[in-house]
């Protein structure tokens, strides 16, 4: 049954209480943004001088400026746009905005527009700089395999994401890793012609060292985002189940959505995959290694740890 067609009633719970969600783990996030940022930066600073020489270097200086600026004024029209997002009104899904109003009332913040994202794939994502101008996006699949309190679930994680602060480092990770990887293909096609040295030997080497950079930037890139995506999932995880108080909803949501991303896979823009609540690209054994997302089993297991201690199933009833 559609999360639609069981929405009824306006049932409320109280508060379960945001912890996690304070100073501490604010001051954790921004430390793991500086390193990813600086990470990014410094990837890109070096693919330009490959590229280019001190004039390269110059170049992708003013480029990471750009970037950043644009991404942080911009970052959820960037991400929307790069998906054909359309705004979702409230005479469309007036149930779907009051879920949103009340989880956003609970997270002690505005609520976040909302946008449809034509595709049947079941997923969902948000954006935006901070909980001021934020966004979340659901699928038009992610409506028709999920009911209300798995919907509910999938929601809390994403203005978990919100409130921690999460939004805005995972549009600007995407944007420079998109950079790196296109100057890195520019390298590789234009690199070798035309940066090379009169002297044989010196011409070699560059076009070597340029290889290597070639090989080693968009994996490298991947890597920095990896060491800060899965945590701020398990972040969100988290913060999302005690936004919703029922931890086995959200868990139930990710076993039937990375079974939908099975079997729809959804690869536009692969850049932005990490934004999504569950991967959305199809891959082997060699791709979950490089995976932007912890392993749902795991995160599953933590949910479910979090719904015993709390006794989240006691909720199911509410929703039968």
């Amino acid at each position: 049954m559609s999360a639609g067609g069981m929405y009824g009633s306006s049932t409320t719970r109280e508060n379960p209480g945001l912890r996690g969600s304070g100073w501490g783990h604010r001051l954790s996030n921004a430390l793991k943004t500086t390193v990813l940022l600086a990470g990014l930066t410094a990837l890109l600073l070096l693919v330009g001088e490959r590229l280019g020489g001190p004039q390269g270097l110059v170049i992708a200086g003013f480029f990471v400026i750009v970037m950043n600026f644009a991404s942080y004024w911009f970052s959820d029209r960037i991400a929307l746009a790069m998906h054909g997002a359309q705004p979702l009104e409230y005479a469309e899904a007036p149930w779907l905005h009051q879920m949103v109003e009340r989880l956003a009332a609970r997270a002690g913040m505005p609520k976040p527009k909302l946008y449809l994202l034509p595709t049947r794939t079941p997923n969902a994502f948000a954006t935006g700089r901070n909980p001021e101008h934020a966004a979340v996006a659901v699928t038009a699949g992610i409506m028709d395999i999920l009911d209300q309190r798995e919907l509910e679930g999938v929601l809390a994680h994403e203005l978990g994401h919100v409130k921690n602060r999460d939004t805005l480092i995972g549009t600007v990770a995407a944007t420079l890793a998109g950079v790196i990887s296109y100057a890195a293909q520019m390298l590789f096609w234009f690199g070798g012609s035309m940066l090379s040295r009169d002297d044989d030997e010196d011409g070699l080497g560059h076009m070597l060292g340029n290889l290597g950079v070639l090989l080693v930037a968009p994996i490298a890139a991947t890597l920095l985002q990896l060491a800060v995506s899965r945590s701020r999932e398990y972040g969100a995880d988290a913060t999302g189940a005690q936004l919703c108080g029922d931890p086995d909803a959200l868990a139930d949501a990710l076993l039937k959505l990375e079974r939908g991303a099975e079997l729809m896979p959804y690869d536009r823009a692969p850049a932005t995959s990490h934004l999504f609540i569950v991967n959305p690209l199809s891959g082997g054994a060699i791709m979950h290694l490089f995976s932007t997302h912890p392993p749902i089993p795991e995160r599953v297991r933590r949910l479910r740890e979090m719904g015993v201690r709390s006794g989240s199933r006691a909720w199911r009833s509410a929703w039968a």
